[in-house]
């Protein structure tokens, strides 16, 4: 639609450009996958990949703390690791299959056993250690 001013003075109708600015087209940031009790074993257990799966709370400060850190590692292993949230409040068959005493805890799953965990707010560098001490082992 012709703005008001070209209307009456005349001029080059200007065209909206329908694609979005380059901000707005980057791929979307990736982020861990929540999972659950009922689809722990698809996600995590069978994952061809060495799994990540963070075991936290909402009422839990610890692991609002550690929450950039996992989604960091999601970032900078986006392809070569799965990395999964499971909320404890609404999945405790998790927690006793692993037995979860305290959170925040992260489990480090490979071929669909447990081989290493890390409990408690740590640095990234502990957790990225831990990755790449399973990564391609």
């Amino acid at each position: 639609m012709p703005s008001l001013f070209n209307k009456l003075f005349g001029g080059k109708e200007e065209k909206q450009s329908s694609a979005l600015p380059a901000a707005e087209t980057k791929a979307p940031r990736p982020q861990p996958v929540h999972v659950s009790d009922a689809d722990f074993q698809e996600k995590v257990l069978n994952s061809d990949k060495l799994a990540i799966v963070d075991l936290w709370a909402e009422w839990c400060n610890p692991c609002h703390l550690i929450a950039p850190i996992i989604e960091d590692l999601a970032v900078e292993y986006d392809g070569r690791v799965f990395v999964a949230k499971l909320d404890v409040d609404h999945n405790p068959n998790t927690l006793a299959r692993f037995g979860i005493m305290g959170i925040p805890t992260v489990l480090f799953i490979k071929n669909g056993r447990e081989v290493d965990r890390i409990v408690g707010a740590q640095s990234y560098v502990a957790f990225a250690n831990k990755v790449e001490k399973w990564i391609d082992a």
